[in-house]
C-alpha cells in the first residue's frame, strides 16, 4: 500500500493517468445492438453493471460523443450480449467507429428488434428506463425483459487496455 501522501490529485492530472487508474479494475465487455432501418447496429460497453433484481435493471455508461447510442435509445429493445472469452475482435469490431461492426459474427434478432451475439455467456432483452448525465457520460439503465445465460461459456473480460480471457 502506498503512503497517502504519495497520491496524486486528480487536478491537473493528465486525462491517461486517470484512464489509467480506471483501467486497473477488470470488467465484462457487452455488445448493444438493435436493428435500426433494419440493419443491424451495435456498439461495445465494458461499464455493464447490475444494477437490481426487483425490478430487474442493468446499466452502462455511453460517453455523450457516442454517435451509435442517439441510433439506438429509442428502439423498442436493445439486445444486450456479455460477449464471451473468443469475442475479443468482435469487441473491438463492435468498438470502431468505421467499418463493418458485424463482420464475421453470427447473430440472432428477437421479434422485438433487439440483436444477440451468438457465441456469448448470456444474453438480455433490454428496453431503456432511464438515462442520468454524468460527467462526460450517460448512464443508461435498461430493464431486462428477457434473458438467457450459457454458463459454459466463459466471459471475456477488460483490463489495462487490453481483453483477457479468465483462468481456473
Amino acid at each position: 500500500m502506498r503512503d497517502g501522501s504519495a497520491m496524486r490529485a486528480v487536478a491537473g492530472a493528465a486525462p491517461r493517468d486517470l484512464r489509467n487508474v480506471y483501467g486497473a479494475f477488470p470488467s465484462g465487455v457487452v455488445g448493444l445492438c438493435a436493428v435500426v432501418d433494419g440493419v443491424p447496429v451495435g456498439m461495445a460497453a465494458s461499464s455493464f453493471v447490475a444494477v437490481s433484481m426487483e425490478p430487474a435493471l442493468v446499466a452502462v455508461c455511453v460517453q455523450h460523443t457516442s454517435t451509435t447510442w442517439p441510433r439506438l435509445r429509442d428502439r423498442p429493445f436493445v439486445g444486450v450480449s456479455v460477449l464471451g472469452e473468443s469475442h475479443d475482435l468482435a469487441a473491438r469490431r463492435l468498438a470502431a467507429k468505421t467499418g463493418d461492426r458485424f463482420e464475421g459474427l453470427t447473430v440472432g434478432t428477437t421479434q422485438g428488434g433487439a440483436v444477440l451475439i451468438e457465441g456469448a455467456s448470456a444474453w438480455l432483452e433490454c428496453t431503456v428506463e432511464r438515462e442520468v448525465p454524468a460527467g462526460d457520460h450517460n448512464i443508461v439503465l435498461l430493464r431486462i425483459e428477457a434473458f438467457d445465460v450459457e454458463p459454459a461459456v466463459a466471459p471475456l473480460v477488460f483490463h489495462s487496455s487490453g481483453f483477457r480471457r479468465l483462468s481456473a
